[in-house]
């Protein structure tokens, strides 16, 4: 595939030809059927094929250095697409924590998962083969990290060297994304008839069992569970909403139906609110400290809301998710102008040795005890990585919300968020970044064109 090159004279992406021509089809189209044969203006045109240029530039170094050999999205790697990765006696000690934080095998299943709907919208609008061979990795992949460990119901990070190993802790941030992506992957059609049945099987195989625990998500020993659904707080409402109205979809298993319907209603949590009622309020950030926007894990609740609005045959159900969207697309709002606040010329130290922060490791049996641990490490972590606080406060925040503002179902409102979504889309330089997650870029361009 072609990627955009840099023109030296205005520092702008140059669309590639197969692209321009792309566009130049679309823009056209799209001017005269919404102003009535009166075409957009060049400034318009330019505007929305730069942004074009740089979603593709995001898409080749994704797949460039961001991925590993089985198909499983990396959190970070270096420049020129060198990395680490720990080795089966590492995963199996837990270093540099047993929940594999700092790690760039941290976040394989949360990352695989959402992406996988960028990658579906890409093939829906290109046709193209390729496109297609690439979701059916990042499908793959999800397959591959929960069918290696010996629990049942367990959903891995990601892979040591030998393809194997994996660290004992997953979470609900790792298990929601790997239900949704591959519910996206079967939406598609991409599946044949025998993937979607080994697809479903699995699908079945690990909602049975987190049902079975009662929500609670399965670890290995010695630490057996960590994080789960069936607390009455947006962070988890939607998510347990999802899984047990998409299983309904795709394994047609009445069970899931009448777990679902009887889910919205649940009342509890401080608030004393149902599921359905916490949805419907939309986005807050009710976890990780006061002050904080962290549009990056609650995205995927908005994600599975979006799901849930696109599944629910209730019109009544379905407009209150409808306006848990539109009021979780202006909370994101919030976060877009951040992307301004980085520097693309900032050229701070990251250092890709996450080794270093063995240092301060020491044995692990508790869930307790690998949070400590890899809280110690967090704060060296900073010190050999002062690049790392800019790409997260100022480059995977706002794409995160990007994507967020893009899942409301509102086209007109849409309309009006639209420049200041392509803001951030064409800000960075992805070629420049050594973290993935500004991975939502794709799926929020897919989203604006699919608005088209």
């Amino acid at each position: 595939m072609n990627s955009g090159a840099m023109n030296p004279r205005n520092n702008r992406v140059q669309l590639p030809t197969a692209v321009r021509s792309l566009s130049r089809r679309r823009f056209l189209k799209t001017s005269l059927a919404a102003a009535g044969g009166v075409a957009l203006s060049r400034a318009t045109v330019f505007a929305a094929s730069n942004t074009e240029a740089c979603v593709e530039k995001a898409h080749t170094e994704i797949w460039r250095r961001l991925m590993d050999r089985h198909g499983v999205m990396l959190d970070f790697a270096g420049l020129d697409g060198a990395v680490s990765i720990p080795t089966p006696e590492e995963c199996r000690l837990g270093k540099p924590n047993a929940l594999g934080w700092w790690s760039p095998i941290e976040n394989g299943a949360f990352f695989n998962g959402l992406y996988m709907e960028a990658a579906v919208n890409r093939w829906r609008a290109t046709r193209r083969p390729e496109d297609a061979a690439k979701a059916r990795r990042l499908a793959g992949g999800l397959m591959l990290l929960a069918s290696m460990s010996e629990v049942k119901g367990f959903v891995g990070r990601g892979m040591a060297t030998d393809g194997r190993a994996h660290y004992p802790m997953g979470s609900d941030d790792q298990t929601l994304p790997w239900f949704y992506g591959l519910w996206c992957y079967l939406e598609s059609g991409l599946a044949g008839a025998d993937e979607r049945r080994r697809i479903v099987a699995k699908l079945v195989e690990v909602a049975d069992e987190i049902l079975r625990l009662k929500w609670q998500l399965p670890a290995e020993p010695p630490f057996h569970f960590r994080g789960g659904f069936a607390e009455i707080m947006f962070y988890q409402a939607p998510r347990l909403l999802f899984a047990a109205k998409m299983m309904h979809q795709v394994a047609g298993d009445a069970k899931w139906e009448a777990i679902y319907r009887a889910a919205l209603r649940d009342r509890g949590g401080k608030e004393k609110l149902t599921r359905l009622e916490l949805c419907e309020r939309g986005m807050i950030y009710d976890h990780g400290g006061p002050g904080r926007r962290h549009s990056w894990t609650t995205s995927n609740c908005v994600a599975a809301m979006r799901a849930l609005w696109e599944m629910e045959k209730d019109e009544a159900v379905r407009a209150a998710f409808g306006r848990g969207l539109e009021a979780s697309a202006k909370v994101a709002m919030e976060s877009l102008p951040d992307a301004m606040k980085f520097d693309n010329d900032d050229r701070r130290h990251f250092d890709t040795d996450w080794r270093k922060l063995n240092a301060s490791w020491k044995p692990q049996r508790t869930v307790a005890e690998a949070v400590a641990v890899a809280e110690v490490q967090s704060k060296e972590l900073n010190k050999l990585a002062p690049r790392r606080g800019q790409e997260l406060r100022f480059v995977r925040e706002p794409a995160f919300a990007a994507w967020i503002v893009t899942l409301a179902p509102d086209r007109a409102a849409l309309k009006q968020r639209t420049a200041d979504v392509e803001r951030v889309l064409s800000h960075y330089r992805y070629e420049q970044l050594y973290y993935s997650q500004f991975f939502p870029v794709e799926a929020a361009w897919w989203r604006l064109r699919m608005a088209d």
